[in-house]
């Protein structure tokens, strides 16, 4: 079964993030199928980089996202390709707008 998933790659106390289709039964960060987008945490606000096309077709070849991956998938409501804040400014910006 294929996962879609993170796979740490920054260095020690400084986490940087590939997301990644892999296979289910794999290590967290073994040889993985393809490379789908990158996550940052780091940056303010985290930047998030999915190639939301190539998602869509993993998942229709029956890969499950993880928790985390599902809550960034979530949040992207913009262009594939394209940078974008994280659930936590996209939703601060959303209770902004809604209370003016």
């Amino acid at each position: 079964m294929l996962m879609i998933r993170l796979a740490r790659v920054g260095a020690r106390k400084q986490p940087y993030y590939r997301v990644v289709v892999i296979e289910k039964d794999r290590a967290r960060n073994g040889r993985s199928v393809e490379v789908v987008g990158t996550y940052n945490p780091r940056t303010s606000p985290a930047s998030v980089e999915l190639k939301l096309e190539r998602i869509e077709y993993w998942k229709g070849k029956g890969a499950q996202p993880s928790d985390r991956v599902a809550k960034l998938l979530g949040s992207s409501s913009w262009p594939a390709g394209k940078p974008a804040a994280t659930t936590e400014s996209a939703a601060g910006k959303t209770d902004a707008s809604s209370a003016a």
